[in-house]
């Protein structure tokens, strides 16, 4: 049975994390515009949110890094881990899964939802109890539901020595006839639909692209002198986290190979996945004799200023001042760092990962490429690129044009408008829907 547009008024977004620069939450905001713009207000369910007060509703034991989650996470996960779970593991997690229950019982209720988006929180299990608590919940309701997916488990090698098989195939993602899947690209289609039986409809990562970036303003004027780099050094921007399948030596090692004067600009800190890879960098760079930078203390989400004084950029004002963007990584969920380069007009070095390979390239645009490791050829290029405008002009105007054609808002209003006039429920849900949920203590919503 259809469910015409005009039956969802209020949308709530659900995830560990809506704040920050991280893909969910970006790709989150892209979407909240599509809908706001048809006139649906959007409310955020999450452990740590940036959002307005009024629509959120903020819940630690949602964080993936509440302590409690993390030793979770910790037992649950790992080569050391024993594949028979301990008696203590199981409680543990169902406490907490009912507590969280009751948590979203409470948000679909103040906000009158009548449309759960799922961010990543049923795909990649770094909360376990979060996700069976959603699940349960949209079983017991009939909710209409998008899971919204970025990285499945089965793309993470962490994630294949574990003790809790049973929630996994239970949850990440549910099987439920009032949710609709969405994946952001035709690689994850494909797995989604071998692994689980579970068909999806590919919505691809978008930017702005009728819109250009303003050019930078006074207050980003002064990037390239905040960075320390000389009036004839050219910025290198790695715009990723310090993480091992970032691939960043690669990077070093193209800035290595230019021989040119030349920074490796690094905006993003280690984050949640531990210093090692980190110190990895910081030492390979010194081999290789490549000044890198780590500057996550003066980027953010929002311009401000440090503890002693500095000023505080967006990555964006980064983009503006940079002359080439590395993005070597060899696993990428769809990969934002590519759309942003072309956003910004700026050439790029990619890895062929798969997605790239399959999804992007195909359309036709150009970077420089490596296959794992780099290449006199590689080197060349880039450098052709850093010193013939020309070249380098060709290159990113054709390639905004690209993304303007199959990467923009307008094409993600489209698929997003699709999917609302496709959900269909059975007779049961919409019976429940109209006459609302059942509450956690068995009282009508």
């Amino acid at each position: 049975m259809y469910i015409p547009f005009d039956k969802v008024h209020n949308i709530g977004f659900i995830s560990t994390r809506f704040a920050g620069t991280d893909g969910v939450s970006l790709e989150t905001e892209k979407w909240a515009r599509v809908f706001e713009k048809e006139g649906l207000e959007c409310f955020y369910f999450a452990g740590e949110l940036d959002r307005d007060p009024a629509h959120a509703f903020p819940v630690p034991k949602a964080h993936f890094m509440d302590t409690e989650i993390r030793s979770i996470f910790n037992t649950a996960f790992g080569s050391r881990v024993n594949s028979v779970r301990e008696r203590r593991l199981t409680n543990t997690i169902h406490e907490i899964k009912e507590h969280l229950k009751d948590k979203l019982y409470d948000f679909i209720e103040k906000f009158n939802i009548d449309l759960l988006v799922l961010e990543n929180a049923v795909t990649i299990p770094l909360n376990i109890p979060l996700g069976l608590a959603i699940t349960q919940v949209i079983a017991e309701t009939g909710l209409q539901t998008i899971a919204h997916h970025h990285d499945f488990f089965w793309e993470r090698q962490q994630f294949k020595t574990n003790a809790v098989w049973d929630y996994l195939n239970m949850a990440f993602p549910p099987h439920l006839p009032t949710i609709r899947h969405v994946v952001i690209s035709s690689s994850a289609d494909n797995q989604l639909s071998l692994r689980t039986g579970i068909s999806a409809t590919t919505v691809p990562n978008v930017m702005d692209f009728k819109n250009p970036p303003p050019p930078p303003d006074a207050y980003a004027g002064d990037v390239r002198a905040a960075l320390g780099l000389d009036p004839d050094e050219k910025l290198i921007l790695q715009p990723t986290r310090v993480v091992k399948r970032k691939g960043i030596e690669n990077a070093i090692e193209l800035v290595s190979r230019l021989g040119i004067k030349a920074r490796l600009v690094i905006s993003h800190a280690s984050g949640d996945e531990g210093h090692d890879y980190e110190q990895r960098i910081i030492d390979y760079s010194r081999r290789m004799q490549v000044n890198t930078l780590f500057v996550s203390d003066i980027i953010n989400d929002r311009r401000g200023t440090t503890p002693d004084g500095r000023k505080i950029y967006t990555l964006y004002d980064i983009y503006h001042h940079a002359d080439f963007i590395t993005y070597p990584s060899t696993i990428e969920g769809f990969g934002n760092a590519f759309l942003e380069a072309v956003y910004y007009r700026k050439p790029i070095m990619v890895n062929c990962y798969s997605i790239y390979t399959f999804d992007i390239k195909p359309k036709g645009f150009t970077a420089v490429e490596i296959d794992g490791y780099v290449t006199d050829e590689a080197a060349d290029q880039t450098r052709a690129l850093l010193q013939d405008a020309q070249i380098r002009e060709r290159m990113v105007e054709a390639n905004y044009a690209l993304g303007e054609k199959f990467y923009s808002y307008e094409v993600l209003q489209d698929k997003l408008m699709s999917l609302m006039i496709k959900r269909t429920v059975s007779a049961e849900s919409e019976f429940n829907h109209r006459h609302r949920i059942q509450g956690p203590r068995g009282k009508k919503s």
